[in-house]
């Protein structure tokens, strides 16, 4: 029996049946990587290499001590080749290391990480959310003291379409997202380890029910339905508890993480191995749609080329899912820590972009799919107006930003765009939620 979803939400198509059956294969090493020294929420790192610097698979290549931030190491045995800047996915412009890697690599061997307490070693290993969000992990794993965490929730909803890269990460390798969501919860002390997994992914939940079993842990499967995986909602789904306005899961006991970010936990604990791969999924209007194991700062031309690169005509390609992913500008951009993703899109299969604001008709549709209980059309409005205080007076700053209210809007408003310029502005004022 399933549980209730959330109430709002939308069903858009999946369209992960390219990829759902495709097992995860190693992507190639490019002859030229582009790391970041910035993959995270946070304070950006400096480089701490130099051109023509040998560097080691591990070696900490960028790094920063303030407390919101996660080190950056070289995914690869090679050289570096510049110490620059490059262009991200965001679009944003950031100290990057490139890297001649070495003509033959070993994937088993690597600089380890420091031991000590599993906060120390997942912030040292450079962990972030790996579901797109990109919050540092130690952090997450160091609550304040006036907060009691009680479940650790571990996000395997997946409910972007196109994207299959935790389905097929909890199929075949439940042991290490279970593994790595008992050591958070052996870390907080927290008494229930809860696994959320969405309908249409049987095969997954058949896997880690089976990793659980014994265990105490819980694989709990919820509805189908967008965004499913947003935070708030997976914490209401599967507690029946509603996150305070402006508060963190951790002010009702919850704890959530993605389970790509768990197994990359796991490994860090029991292997002393630091973030520098992660699951790709890359399809749509591209020759071999698969799930690619691919190390950190291959440029996402190289990517599109290891999936055997364009089939027909494209009119947009996107980082991450459809609903939430920034359409790129350019395919020299890297894959980073939080890159789930790489949807290849043709004309006709999205809405196509729209340039200026479209009458509002008050059909309150966006109303009803927003799971944040928000009128997006208001907020929409004002925006437009540039009346900021009028925004934040409708929580503007509430929104998740997950596209559910531009995807329902009859005249297609660019809500989701006008909204992002209202929280910038307010952020900019210095409002908070």
């Amino acid at each position: 029996m399933l549980r209730s979803a959330f109430r709002g939400g939308i069903h858009p198509p999946d369209m992960k049946q390219a990829t759902a059956g495709r097992a995860i294969e190693r992507a190639p090493v490019p002859e030229r990587l582009v790391v970041p020294a910035s993959q995270h929420i946070g304070a950006c790192c400096e480089p701490t290499v130099e051109p023509g610097q040998r560097v080691r698979r591990g070696q900490i290549i960028a790094s920063i001590d303030a407390f919101v931030s996660a080190p950056v190491h070289s995914p690869v045995d090679g050289e570096v080749a510049d110490v620059g800047e490059c262009l991200t996915a965001a679009g944003m412009r950031v100290p990057a290391v490139t890297i001649t890697p070495d003509a033959e690599q070993d994937f088993e061997s690597w600089e380890p990480v420091e031991g000590g307490e599993p906060a120390a070693v997942v912030r040292s290993a450079g962990i972030v959310g790996m579901g797109g969000a990109t919050f540092p992990s130690a952090v997450k794993l160091s609550p304040p003291k006036e907060f009691t965490l009680t479940t650790v929730i571990l996000n395997g909803c997946e409910c972007e379409p196109y994207l299959t890269c935790d389905h097929r990460l909890m199929l075949e390798s439940p042991e290490r997202v279970l593994r790595g969501g008992r050591i958070m919860q052996e870390a907080l002390g927290a008494k229930r380890l809860v696994i959320g997994i969405e309908s249409n992914k049987p095969d997954a939940a058949r896997a880690m029910k089976t990793a659980a079993h014994g265990t105490g842990a819980e694989v709990v499967v919820l509805p189908t339905k967008y965004p499913q995986g947003a935070e708030k909602q997976l914490i209401w789904a599967i507690l029946r508890t509603e996150v305070p306005h402006g508060k963190l899961p951790a002010a009702v006991g919850a704890l959530v993480h993605n389970v790509g970010t768990a197994a990359a936990i796991a490994d860090a604990v029991d292997l002393r191995k630091p973030l520098m791969e992660r699951v790709v999924t890359v399809t749509g209007r591209v020759a071999r749609p698969g799930n690619y194991l691919v190390v950190l700062g291959t440029l996402v031309r190289d990517l599109i080329e290891t999936a055997g690169g364009f089939v027909g005509e494209v009119e947009r390609v996107i980082a991450g899912g459809p609903m939430t992913g920034p359409a790129l500008g350019s395919l020299d951009v890297p894959v980073t820590k939080g890159m789930s993703g790489i949807v290849v899109l043709g004309p006709g299969d999205a809405a196509a972009p729209v340039d200026a604001d479209q009458p509002c008709i008050r059909c309150g549709r966006c109303s009803e799919a927003c799971p944040m209980f928000l009128q997006p059309f208001a907020i929409g409005t004002y925006a437009n107006a540039r009346l900021w205080d009028r925004t934040e007076q409708v929580h503007a700053l509430d929104c998740i930003e997950c596209g559910a209210c531009a995807y329902v809007c009859p005249t297609r408003r660019p809500l989701v765009q006008l909204i992002r310029l209202a929280k910038a502005e307010l952020t900019a004022r210095g409002v908070r939620p």
